[in-house]
């Protein structure tokens, strides 16, 4: 393989495309972001199908990308509102113009901001996710806290991820891994960390045909 590619698991990329997917820059982070609005929308459709969004939800997305799960949230508020927060100015700028019709209405705000110190208030939001994000989040504990924090009592919490670790087999990942500086994780070690930080009723969901992982827990 050339040194400009890299394996992510599933198929051989160009690098430098890759590399965007940690946070998105220039025309590069652009292109990438319109990918994963494709590429992840079947699993997307298959996460959420995990639970229920009521019209009157507060809901935040965290790594909002390029604004599909924003879009899709939006479509099933009423009285509610959908916040998505990005640390990539692209993104943010991407998912504002896919959501402008619903930014305009004030069901959608997209804010600029790091999962490690959220400038929200307390018990806000009745379900905070995050698809394909937490591979890269700095303090996992820490920020799965500040994911507590923001939550009101009993609400819901859900990840979404395209790939799940299982021991033995995460060889195909070692490029990526290296490339994004990143973090899979399994299902023991989300169910153990999410009880650490102050979550019950875990359940986890995974497809062992895709590979795909979700899990949702509930704000003790």
């Amino acid at each position: 393989m050339s040194d400009d590619k890299v394996n992510t698991g599933h198929n051989i990329e160009d690098k430098e495309l890759i590399k965007n997917a940690r946070k998105p820059v220039g025309e590069l982070g652009e292109k990438i972001l319109d990918r994963m609005n494709e590429s992840h929308e079947s699993m997307a459709v298959w996460g959420v199908s995990h639970f229920e969004v009521n019209e009157d939800d507060i809901i935040l997305d965290i790594g909002c990308g390029g604004g599909r799960n924003l879009e899709r949230f939006a479509e099933q508020i009423d009285s509610g509102k959908v916040v998505g927060i990005d640390y990539s100015v692209v993104s943010v700028e991407k998912s504002a113009d896919l959501n402008e019709k619903a930014i305009e209405e004030g069901k959608v705000e997209v804010i600029q901001g790091s999962v490690s110190e959220m400038p929200f208030d307390d018990d806000v939001f009745d379900i905070v996710t995050g698809f394909e994000t937490i591979y890269f989040w700095p303090d996992f504990i820490n920020d799965l806290m500040e994911v507590n924090r923001v939550l009101k009592k009993d609400g819901l919490v859900f990840f979404c991820n395209e790939a799940v670790y299982r021991e033995g087999e995460m060889e195909k990942y070692d490029d990526l891994v290296e490339l994004l500086d990143m973090k899979i994780y399994s299902e023991d070690v989300l169910r153990q960390s999410l009880e650490k930080t102050g979550f019950k009723d875990f359940k986890a969901y995974i497809n062992d045909e895709k590979d795909w992982i979700c899990v949702t827990a509930r704000k003790a």
